[in-house]
């Protein structure tokens, strides 16, 4: 009989959950110890006001959405993918706590709107979408995290000429000489975050069985912890991680829905959040059902309609926006995961985590997850995806740099429908060549 047919697939239910327990038991708590410092940096990242929503999206993204996403095996939470988006979200309703609040009703609004994709059946539409511009899309993020997290890993909140932080990617890489020319003033971050550095972009090179076992980001925290603490990086002011609450006490926080004279800017981030989450997360799905053994199908649309879920819940609760998440979902397939509850167990370990481990999470160096952060980067912008651009012809190539390009010098919703539009006018013009040819 073939692999494919239903009785060769792990039950679901509870079912799944008393047949596949040990299997989705231990490749959540290993998938949650690579959500943990991600998941902080991501929050971190995106300027929301306290790590601990990075924690609280992941922890919504498995308890919750499990019960009701369309996928076995996909992890849910936060992802880099949308830091720039939020980081430019909270920055254009004003900074701090305001914008946040603000920032926070565009995610209940945009969950609702996937909720209203999945229901309209929208989920399908991500095939007609040009991976050039999906591609470009994904380049243009890593770079500007690449651009931020950078100075970052050196200890540096680059400033402009009127003292405000830098966010310009063009001006973050610019200035990052004048970052390193000044290492020896913050010589114990420096070597914390390189050294964090070296760990990323060295373990992936060992031999494939081995680098597969080895949870990267455990390792920069077992490594940074107690390096940092010889360092003494406690002494330094942004050297560590720093929680302004209580994890139990950031539950629940005034939402914002924007008000007449941030009416554009609201709808540009519902808009944002929405399709770019959506987008993101239905081609990991696609991706991750590819790495199943058992070959299983996602419902795109009820997808849909478990984010939309999640992105209300959390951000009624403060969190972030919740999407499928691609290096945590391989994880999962590579540990050994067979149903939908090893993403729910990854959510009860990150709680039980935030709960009884605060003493341990609260030595972390931001230099580690700045480190991170920077692989996650560099892993959307590699120079491969360039590579493969420039081999896939001269259309997709210039559809993707155009991507970039717009995204780079203004913002993702300028880059995405530039290049949408590049798209659009190269196959107008060769259907054209083609028929006068004729």
């Amino acid at each position: 009989m073939k692999l494919n047919q239903n009785h060769f697939f792990p039950k679901d239910g509870i079912a799944g959950l008393k047949e596949n327990f040990w299997n989705d038991l231990l490749s959540g708590f290993m998938v949650a110890l690579l959500a943990l410092p991600l998941s902080l940096g991501i929050a971190q990242a995106s300027d929301f006001p306290n790590p601990f929503y990075g924690i609280l999206t992941a922890i919504i993204g498995g308890m919750l959405l499990s019960f009701f996403t369309g996928s076995a095996l996909t992890v849910k939470g936060p992802a880099a993918g949308l830091i720039v988006i939020m980081a430019g979200s909270i920055t254009e309703f004003g900074g701090g706590v305001v914008g946040w609040r603000f920032t926070l009703g565009a995610i209940i609004v945009a969950g609702l709107l996937q909720i209203i994709f999945g229901v309209f059946k929208l989920g399908k539409l991500v095939n007609f979408f040009p991976l050039s511009v999906v591609h470009g899309m994904l380049a243009a993020i890593g770079l500007i995290i690449l651009s931020k997290q950078l100075h970052v890993v050196i200890g540096v909140n680059p400033l402009g000429e009127n003292g405000k932080p830098l966010i310009n990617p063009f001006e973050l890489f610019k200035t990052l000489p004048d970052s390193f020319y000044s290492v020896g003033q913050r010589l114990h971050v420096v070597i914390t975050g390189l050294s964090c550095l070296a760990l990323v972009f060295l373990l992936p090179l060992l031999p494939q069985r081995m680098a597969k076992k080895i949870p990267v980001p455990l390792v920069v925290l077992l490594v940074s912890i107690p390096l940092g603490s010889i360092l003494g990086l406690n002494q330094i002011q942004g050297g560590l991680i720093h929680f302004k609450t209580s994890f139990l006490d950031i539950i629940g926080i005034p939402v914002d829905f924007g008000g007449w004279r941030y009416a554009f800017i609201f709808l540009k981030y519902v808009l944002l959040i929405a399709l770019i989450g959506s987008l993101e997360s239905l081609l990991i799905v696609k991706a991750v059902d590819l790495l199943d053994p058992y070959q299983r199908k996602s419902d795109s649309n009820k997808e849909l309609r478990a984010l939309g879920g999640g992105n209300m819940v959390s951000g009624l609760m403060g969190g972030l926006p919740i999407i499928a998440e691609m290096a945590r979902s391989a994880a999962n397939v590579n540990y050994g995961a067979k149903t939908r509850w090893a993403n729910f167990f990854h959510g009860v370990f990150l709680l039980i985590f935030m709960l009884l481990l605060m003493p341990f999470i609260e030595k972390i160096p931001n230099a580690a997850l700045a480190a991170l952060l920077i692989g996650v980067g560099y892993n959307l912008a590699h120079p491969r995806h360039f590579i493969e651009m420039y081999h896939s012809g001269k259309a997709k190539l210039i559809v993707f740099i155009i991507t970039i390009f717009f995204t780079l010098i203004n913002d993702l919703l300028t880059g995405i429908f530039s290049g949408l539009l590049a798209d659009i006018l190269i196959r107008l013009y060769q259907k054209k060549t083609v028929r006068s040819d004729i």
